[in-house]
């Protein structure tokens, strides 16, 4: 007989779940102190960057369901303040950021 493996902290769709709707939670609350396209972007880039270094945490000592949730939002809220920042120097021909 071989040795059987098993997963200490198993990946499940409840915990990418939990992951997920709190980084959409957590940009959304950082994204609202924003009050221009600019504050916004920074907000997102801090609030994104805090999020990732709690999904590098989680990976190493808690669920990695969870992290994998806050990792795939977190990049989706940063490719929507990436997309609202372009469109925003195409209509004005002005980088937005500085």
């Amino acid at each position: 007989m071989r040795p059987t493996w098993r997963e200490p902290y198993p990946i499940t769709g409840g915990g990418v779940s939990v992951g997920a709707v709190t980084a959409f939670a957590w940009l959304l609350l950082f994204g609202l102190l924003g009050h221009d396209v600019p504050s916004y972007a920074w907000w997102t880039l801090v609030a994104g960057g805090l999020a990732w270094l709690a999904a590098a945490v989680l990976v190493r000592y808690g669920d990695r369901g969870v992290a994998a949730g806050v990792a795939i939002v977190t990049a989706g809220g940063w490719s929507i303040a990436a997309a609202v920042v372009a469109v925003r120097w195409a209509q004005s021909g002005d980088w937005p950021l500085w």
